[in-house]
């Protein structure tokens, strides 16, 4: 496994070892110690989430004000482009975002600490999307910023086309406006 951190806070990009030859391929998906020495700290994950969703479908972007969760996120068929937006006020990287091409083919994953917003949009006709969670969805503190704000400026690889939104995503804030952390 090679974990690489990218450039803004805690986020990391996790590389697992692929064993492939003519019947197919085999890989450690989730391993709880190697994923604890790789990122430093001690991870548990309540919660294993899936979601299928079309192309230019846009998620995001999510969190939790109170219950912050930790995701580790990969894609299992498809493409998709997932980004994570720094929301602690008191990280140097407050604001800014990261964004990794992650799909079926290349096998990476993404480790999104607590205190980031997530997000991602289809690439592919469809993709499945599977995630950990450090705590348990709790609708009540969930929040939503705006896929779009200019202050983010997030590229998101959508070729001009106009995103798919829920109506929760199409009620996202600015980050200006939007509950973060400390």
């Amino acid at each position: 496994m090679k974990v690489t951190r990218l450039a803004v806070g805690d986020v990391a990009l996790i590389e697992p070892g692929v064993f492939g030859d003519a019947r197919g391929f085999f890989f450690e998906s989730y391993n709880q110690r190697r994923l604890d020495e790789a990122l430093g700290r001690t991870v548990r994950f309540v919660q294993d989430n899936h979601s299928l969703s079309r192309r230019h479908v846009l998620r995001g972007l999510h969190y939790q004000i109170s219950q912050p969760q930790g995701k580790l996120v990969h894609v299992i068929a498809g493409e998709v482009f997932d980004v994570a937006v720094d929301i602690r006020r008191s990280s140097p990287t407050f604001g800014r975002w990261v964004g990794e091409l992650l799909s079926a083919d290349n096998k990476k994953q993404m480790w999104i600490p607590e205190g980031f917003a997530h997000g991602f949009t289809i690439l592919s006709d469809q993709a499945e999307f599977v995630y950990k969670t450090t705590d348990y969805w709790a609708p009540e503190h969930e929040r939503c910023i705006a896929w779009n704000d200019p202050a983010l400026g997030i590229d998101w690889r959508l070729a001009g086309a106009q995103p798919l939104l829920s109506e929760k995503d199409q009620r996202g804030v600015l980050l200006a406006q939007a509950e973060t952390f400390d």
